[in-house]
């Protein structure tokens, strides 16, 4: 595509979206929406979140996890320092 036809189809496109944009009308708010209304209770029994199942959840895998890397660096530092003791034991001239 040429650029000259290029540049007129973006402005035939800019001017034509300009008007679509223009003509829309941001909906009307509800009353409710207005000032802040405290809900009581909730509408739906579904809507309620187990907190406490869910934070104990999040922790112990937190804590599972946390152990796993603590015992995964603690094999492979045992894994070294034997390496690093047989190497020593290698070297070692009389």
């Amino acid at each position: 595509m040429k650029p000259i036809a290029r540049l007129l189809l973006i402005v035939i496109v800019l001017f034509a979206a300009a008007p679509l944009s223009a003509q829309q009308q941001p909906p009307p708010k509800p009353a409710a929406q207005d000032a802040f209304v405290p809900v009581d209770t909730p509408n739906n029994q579904q809507e309620t979140i187990p907190a406490q199942r869910l934070v104990g959840i999040a922790y112990g895998l937190i804590w599972v996890l946390l152990l796993g890397y603590v015992w995964s660096v603690r094999s492979r530092l045992a894994r070294v320092e034997r390496e690093m003791e047989a190497l020593g034991r290698r070297t070692a001239r009389p």
